[in-house]
């Protein structure tokens, strides 16, 4: 009896491990350009992301960003752009993060903050 019931726990605990949501369960094609993470593993972690997108899916941009790793007290920045327009090739680590003339091309930008609070923004720089 013992020994059914950890079979059955094993099961379950595997089978939610293989079956968790994945960057490639969201609806729009992501790709990601460049990223910075600065080298301090002492204080906070800093982490930002250029990625393109296929879409203008606002719902699967904001999934996509809270998919992205985090550390606590740390910092998570993900600029998202269209493939068919222009977008940054590389990142930096201090701001602006990238050259401004992509500005207007930025379609998105989802940040989670030190004690895990989230946002995404549409436009950020319009």
């Amino acid at each position: 009896m013992i020994l059914l019931v950890v079979f059955g726990l094993l099961t379950w605990i595997l089978a939610d491990t293989f079956t968790q949501p994945s960057i490639k369960d969201l609806k729009m094609d992501f790709k990601e350009i460049s990223k910075y993470r600065n080298p301090n593993n002492t204080g906070p972690i800093k982490r930002v992301y250029v990625v393109t997108v296929s879409d203008t899916l606002w719902q699967e941009m904001e999934t996509y960003g809270k998919m992205m790793p985090h550390t606590k007290y740390g910092n998570t920045k993900v600029y998202f752009f269209s493939d068919k327009e222009g977008y940054p090739q590389k990142v930096v680590g201090t701001e602006p993060y990238f050259d401004f003339k992509y500005n207007d091309d930025c379609l998105g930008k989802f940040e989670k903050k030190a004690m895990g609070e989230e946002g995404f923004i549409r436009y950020p720089f319009q």
